[in-house]
């Protein structure tokens, strides 16, 4: 090596940047994966990574290791800037002892979480890991419970974000699962606590790993990936697109958008919502017409797909959307979408981003398999995640508001800052026809024509009962509005609540009902 401690320091460097050499550089891209650097430098602006704890190295003492070289000790750390807003990183090198963790590795993820933290910045995660590094032992097992413990204490302080380009098994998912986003690649990562052969030989089942874990798994069936991407590429571009709709800490608001457009009446939103119960249309069109023009940015599209739950812009402002889905089980809840509404709700309210609520309920899911599967405790999770946010919440019932899921979707007795109701809506303990046969039953029964009887009191419940002007009438619904004029109230009365202060008795956590 040279002598000129100048050299010496690049020589260093550029030894660290080549991570596991060439060859395994070349593996690497054969899999159609790129390196860490190589990742780092597409989710951050041009230039603007700076790294962290360069020539960290792996402690000698653990049997074997001192005789294998470790650039960067297999993860690349560091701070960067997104759009200019800074953001702290780490990538697992997969080139390096296949990015799996030990002790120092774990330690240069700890750092960077620490200084997002402290600086009130975001942090990426970009996993590409073979799990713990077996010669290390239990330390390496130790390092993985410093990294959870920072998952778990800065969450709702920062946005933590985890991207899974490769492997990800064993104890290494709880970390991402941990985070408040998940994102997957398809066909090149896998998320799984115990992997195909393992579970062949406990169980006898035969599976492959794209069909266990693979990213499509991961977000339409069990909801853990929160988006899935084709490309590497299109990952990082998800994230990016991401962080503009969220704050870079809780102690600040959301990114905001100059507006330049009017806010007029459409009346497109009064065709959009059939009237007549029984037909299907979909709630995201519904959306498209309230929030700014291709602003809305869904999240989980493919799990629970009953309910629909996003990002979207109203005037230039950020707000949470959440809304059932009438093309999917009549918009009902069942247990993943109690889950799903009520984790986003959470996010949002950690990071000061308003809600906008567009309910079209029939009533919470039936069957004994909701029933034995824990549907009380799952829907009492919507209820606690809305009674518990602080930050501005608006109701629009746009058709159906039913029964226990009326109340626990934003009502009014739950926290509602306004609530809407258009002018065709029902709202009611059940449907008209469920109501009408068991309250009129002997009337109709004794009728001549127990068919016309029926569809009278059916009609009669619906315009005596069931009419949003009742539920006015009592106070839970603040105006019934003309549709065309939705989006125009809600500009006006987000940007009314905007400086909305709500306090909750002194506690040191509650009890949400996992």
């Amino acid at each position: 090596m040279n002598e000129n401690p100048i050299y010496q320091l690049q020589d260093r460097r550029r030894k660290v940047e080549l991570g596991g050499g060439d060859k395994r550089i070349l593996a690497q891209h054969d899999k159609g994966k790129g390196t860490a650097r190589e990742r780092i430098d597409q989710l951050l602006d041009p230039g603007s990574f700076r790294e962290l704890g360069t020539f960290a190295a792996t402690r000698s003492k653990y049997p074997g290791l001192d005789q294998v070289d470790a650039p960067g000790e297999g993860v690349v750390t560091g701070y960067g800037t997104v759009d200019g807003r800074t953001v702290f990183v780490f990538a697992q090198d997969f080139t390096v002892y296949g990015g799996a963790l030990g002790e120092v590795h774990a330690e240069k993820i700890a750092n960077v979480m620490d200084h997002a933290a402290k600086t009130g910045a975001p942090v990426i995660g970009l996993c590409d890991s073979g799990g713990a590094r077996i010669q290390e032992g239990v330390v390496s097992l130790d390092g993985y419970g410093h990294v959870f413990y920072r998952n778990a204490v800065y969450s709702g302080v920062v946005p933590q974000i985890s991207v899974i380009m490769g492997p990800c098994a064993g104890g290494a998912v709880y970390s991402p699962a941990l985070t408040d986003f998940v994102v997957m690649v398809e066909g090149t990562s896998q998320m799984f606590i115990t992997g195909p052969k393992v579970i062949q030989t406990v169980t006898g089942e035969v599976i492959g790993s794209e069909a266990l874990g693979g990213a499509r798994v991961q977000q339409a069936k069990s909801g853990v990936a929160h988006f899935t991407a084709a490309s590497e590429e299109e990952a990082l571009q998800q994230v990016r697109k991401l962080l503009e709709y969220i704050p870079s800490s809780s102690r600040e608001r959301p990114p905001v958008r100059s507006f330049s457009g009017e806010l007029l009446p459409d009346d497109r939103l009064r065709e959009v919502v059939p009237q007549d119960g029984t037909k299907v249309y979909d709630v995201k069109d519904v959306i498209a017409l309230l929030v700014d023009e291709d602003s809305f940015f869904e999240v989980q599209p493919l799990f629970a797909r009953n309910a629909v739950v996003g990002f979207g812009r109203l005037a230039g402002e950020v707000i949470g959307i959440v809304a059932n889905q009438p093309k999917f089980m009549a918009g009902g809840l069942d247990i993943d979408s109690s889950d799903k509404i009520a984790r986003f709700i959470r996010f949002c309210d950690a990071f000061n981003i308003p809600l906008l609520t567009l309910e079209d309920v029939t009533g919470f899911i039936p069957g004994v398999k909701q029933e034995h599967g824990g549907i009380i405790r799952h829907g009492a999770k919507i209820l606690y995640a809305y009674a518990e946010a602080t930050v501005p919440k608006i109701t629009v019932i746009l058709r159906k508001a039913y029964g226990g899921a009326y109340v626990a979707m934003n009502s009014r007795a739950i926290g509602a800052d306004m609530v809407f109701a258009w002018p065709s809506s029902e709202i009611a303990v059940m449907g008209p026809e469920g109501a009408a046969s068991i309250i009129y039953h002997k009337e109709i029964s004794s009728s001549d024509d127990p068919a016309a009887a029926l569809q009278e009191k059916i009609q009669a419940y619906r315009e005596e009962v069931a009419t949003p002007y009742v539920a006015a009438g009592a106070g839970m619904v603040d105006d019934v509005i003309d549709p065309r004029d939705t989006r125009v109230k809600l500009a006006e009365v987000f940007k009314m609540l905007q400086n909305k202060q709500e306090e909750r008795p002194m506690r040191k956590h509650g009890n949400i009902p996992l």
